[in-house]
């Protein structure tokens, strides 16, 4: 029998590679070395097609098994990422009926603390006029840079910090109660915001930037603090909006456990994956830019904006709650903290 060319060779071992670290990401496993391997699932998908589409032409006399380890990757990966193919089912209804509810505009993104193109982003603020803005990334620079458009929100709480968790938040709408927490990692904010809409339908925000899974580190408390963050809502209400970057993709098994224990929609169930990230290469990105709806708020618009010098796209909405699925007026202990306009010093 005829031996492997030198490429079939390197064919075979790409094929190999590729179905270990497939079967690998499968262990159940709090090791960040495993778990980023959910984030290239998609980008697998396409190097192991067209290294299949290769070996029909120079693995002979092995294309066969080298065709068999690249199917059955693309199979275990494509299994995984399912629920964000355009041939699965979606959750919700995009654009949903939100006929006599009161919308906003909401944009999220990373902005990338050394990036430098601060009038980029300037402009898309300009440009989208958000009511509900959410920045992350931002350290003191970030927001002197954009003093000018965050002046402009009546309601802001900002906690800039140098290590990359910095972040801001700005909205139009009326603020019951808002503050940026640390849960299980100092300097790791989480935003819990309790908004109004002008018709009184009432509805928390979740925004959140955990620290991403690496080598050589556990991932246990992590996925523990991103699956509380939207199960244990400050002020218990069903209408719930969870945006940021989660620094991790929709089908992982912590944000998968985040959507089954805080009971959460994805408008973006079949219909793709709205990948976000890397900002230059989407082609062959992942989604670690999340947005996810409870109850009664709906999505009327969703995209992924263009490039504003960060290695994250921005993610832009429009959301709008159902005034009959208001849930009351808050109890009169709970106070109304930080007052409009104040910055939460870092």
């Amino acid at each position: 029998m005829r031996s492997l060319s030198w490429a079939g060779r390197i064919l075979l071992a790409l094929a190999a590679l590729l179905l270990l670290a497939t079967l690998v990401s499968l262990i159940g496993t709090n090791r960040g070395v495993v778990r980023m391997l959910d984030f290239v699932r998609e980008p697998t998908i396409y190097l192991a097609a067209l290294l299949a589409v290769l070996a029909l032409f120079l693995a002979r006399p092995r294309r066969l098994l080298v065709i068999g380890m690249l199917v059955v990757t693309i199979a275990v990966n494509l299994w995984r990422i399912w629920p964000y193919t355009f041939l699965a089912g979606s959750s919700v209804p995009l654009p949903d009926d939100v006929d006599g509810m009161s919308c906003a505009r909401v944009l999220s993104l990373n902005v990338l603390q050394s990036n430098d193109r601060y009038e980029e982003t300037a402009a898309l603020i300009e440009r989208t006029d958000p009511d509900i803005l959410l920045l992350m990334e931002t350290n003191q620079a970030w927001l002197d840079a954009l003093e000018p458009q965050l002046a402009r929100y009546g309601y802001r709480l900002d906690r800039p910090l140098d290590n990359r968790y910095g972040m801001a938040f700005a909205t139009r709408l009326r603020v019951d109660r808002a503050a940026m927490v640390d849960t299980v990692e100092a300097d790791t904010p989480t935003l819990y915001a309790t908004l109004r809409t002008d018709d009184g339908a009432r509805f928390e925000l979740i925004g959140l930037h955990p620290r991403p899974p690496l080598p050589g580190r556990s991932t246990a408390e992590r996925d523990a603090n991103i699956a509380r963050a939207g199960a244990q809502t400050p002020d218990g209400l069903g209408n719930v909006l969870a945006i940021g970057d989660f620094n991790d993709v929709p089908w992982s098994s912590t944000t998968r456990r985040f959507v089954r224990e805080g009971g959460y929609l994805d408008p973006r169930a079949g219909r793709g994956s709205f990948a976000s990230f890397p900002a230059d290469k989407l082609a062959l990105g992942w989604p670690l830019d999340q947005i996810f709806i409870r109850d009664g708020v709906k999505v009327a618009s969703l995209e992924i904006g263009e490039s504003v010098g960060s290695d994250h796209r921005p993610l832009l909405a429009r959301v709008c709650v159902d005034p009959m699925a208001t849930d009351g007026d808050l109890p009169d202990k709970v106070s109304v903290v930080p007052r409009p306009a104040q910055t939460e010093a870092p």
